[in-house]
């Protein structure tokens, strides 16, 4: 593999975490006026149509694909819609960098559940990671404190729908293009979002709100279209734990745009998680 191939790989995750959370920023902005529903079925009214034309020119929307693989993608899409859910109405109700540092951990529940679900070999090293991986995630939520509250329990929940979608991601065949299940994906969000609109009820917005759906729209969209191009330059050991610039990223939308900055405890518990899932990722290459 080549040096220039690992840098643009690099630099495409780098791309890809910018966009997610700057999308999520601009999410959490809007929530301040309208609705976690209504954001979510907004958001997807510009979204999903993009990454329908994009799928489109990179010829991955009509394809053929077997029922074996269309279970993975449901299952998946599943659990794409219960994680955005839980997510967003956490986001709406935490710091940014908060639930980010949270998020940080999924490398390493990723590994657990393909270990214990999957059957893949995980040494006593990777364990050891994993477990005081944990330990930094409770720092950073902190059982009992005043800081810990539903919408910590929902951002934890969210991260187990999270890491069965990323796993279960794992079972599809390679000839499924990865646009085409993204775009599958953000259908029942959109359509979701939409329908409890009925009961949240519908908050008019202003141009300058319209305008910041349409860039949140379009992060999102490049956040995924990233992520791919990430995973198909360079060595995934090399690549993935520059996930891990989302911290920087969250810590600067939230002083920038809420005025909020995570106090010790919140970096010492992300500094802990981003730590270990680094060393899991070198285990792995290692391995």
């Amino acid at each position: 593999m080549k040096l220039t191939d690992n840098v643009f790989g690099a630099i495409f995750m780098a791309v890809s975490m910018l966009s997610f959370i700057g999308n999520d920023a601009l999410m959490k902005f809007l929530f301040q006026t309208i609705s976690v529903e209504q954001g979510i079925s907004m958001r997807g009214l510009v979204s999903v149509p993009l990454l329908a034309v994009i799928a489109y020119f990179r010829k991955s929307l009509f394809i053929r694909i077997d029922w074996r693989n269309w279970r993975v993608i449901l299952v998946r899409a599943f659990a794409e819609l219960a994680s955005t859910m839980l997510f967003l109405t956490a986001l709406a109700h935490m710091p940014l960098a908060n639930i980010t540092a949270i998020l940080q951990s999924l490398p390493l529940t990723v590994t657990m559940f393909a270990a214990v679900f999957f059957g893949e070999a995980v040494g006593w090293r990777r364990w050891s990671a994993i477990l005081v991986g944990f330990i930094g995630v409770l720092i950073i939520i902190r059982p009992g404190s005043d800081g810990f509250n539903e919408y910590a329990v929902l951002a934890l929940v969210a991260v187990g729908f999270i890491t069965l979608r990323d796993a279960i991601t794992r079972r599809l065949d390679r000839s499924v293009p990865s646009l085409f299940v993204a775009f599958v994906s953000a259908i029942p969000i959109f359509l979701f979002g939409g329908a409890m609109t009925v009961t949240t009820g519908w908050t008019p917005i202003s141009c300058s709100m319209g305008m910041i759906v349409i860039v949140a729209a379009i992060a999102i969209t490049c956040g995924y279209s990233f992520a791919v191009m990430a995973m198909r330059n360079g060595d995934i050991s090399f690549v993935a734990p520059f996930r891990y610039t989302g911290m920087i990223w969250a810590i600067l939308f939230g002083f920038l745009l809420f005025g909020n900055l995570p106090d010790q405890m919140t970096i010492l518990g992300s500094c802990i998680v981003i730590g270990m899932g680094g060393y899991a990722f070198h285990r792995e290459r290692v391995r």
